[in-house]
């Protein structure tokens, strides 16, 4: 879609305001971020022994990141709302398709995953329903892997995807990092958070990844995620997950 303020004079002021340039910046330095996503899940993937099984959540185009993923069984979930091709192996929302994996009407062989990776519809609400599904179906060692933990601004973390005239641009984490600090709240998992490609967030049972922190942040305020923003989200690199995992 075309950016409306570029047919307005005013529009060019506003595009070279501060907080265009500053959105624009913040956006290409997360976009040199390493590693991937795809090569964390790889990763976690490779800790196990034997084979492996892999869930993936809201997958648009599967070469972004599904199709590279090296799992012994591996399963697509997508309504298809952003990719109309939409080759996925369940063609459903993840509310649709945990309510037929939990009544054994889908994967019904299947007792539990070694990854279930989120990044379905960005917003908290909905992510946390993922979580809580996802927690239900790993192995006791298994990982639940979250994309967009760590908008780089408020613009980025905005509700609405369709607000396109904003410093982010085309950009959008919407609020998964509320969802994601809901269960850093939570004693009952681990948690970290990988500072590359959009904030990658992960949860264990079983791997001491990060503890939980005290209840804070009540109204789950983004000014609040900028000040504390390495200890909200057990901000870390990924060597420093690798020697939590060794």
């Amino acid at each position: 879609m075309s950016n409306p303020l570029l047919y307005f004079p005013k529009g060019w002021k506003l595009l070279n305001s501060p907080h265009y340039k500053l959105g624009k910046q913040l956006s290409k330095k997360e976009l040199k971020k390493d590693p991937s996503r795809t090569e964390i899940i790889n990763y976690l993937l490779s800790l196990k022994k034997g084979e492996t099984n892999y869930i993936e959540i809201g997958v648009r185009n599967p070469e972004d990141n599904f199709n590279h993923i090296q799992a012994t069984k591996k399963y697509s979930i997508d309504p298809g709302v952003e990719f109309k091709e939409n080759p996925v192996d369940f063609q459903m929302t993840s509310d649709e398709f945990f309510a037929q994996l939990r009544s054994g009407k889908v994967l019904a062989d299947e007792k539990a995953f070694d990854v279930i990776f989120i990044d379905g519809l960005h917003l908290a609400e909905q992510v946390d329903r993922d979580i809580i599904n996802a927690l239900d179906f790993i192995k006791e060692d298994g990982f639940v892997v979250l994309h967009d933990c760590n908008p780089p601004s408020e613009w980025h973390a905005r509700e609405t995807y369709d607000f396109y005239s904003t410093p982010a641009g085309g950009y959008w984490n919407g609020t998964t990092w509320k969802a994601f600090l809901k269960w850093r709240f939570n004693p009952s998992v681990y948690s970290c958070c990988i500072d590359a490609d959009w904030g990658v967030g992960i949860l264990s049972k079983k791997h001491a990844i990060g503890q939980s922190i005290s209840q804070t942040n009540f109204f789950f305020e983004y000014n609040d995620l900028v000040k504390n923003r390495t200890e909200y989200l057990n901000l870390i690199d990924f060597a420093t997950l690798k020697v939590a995992l060794q």
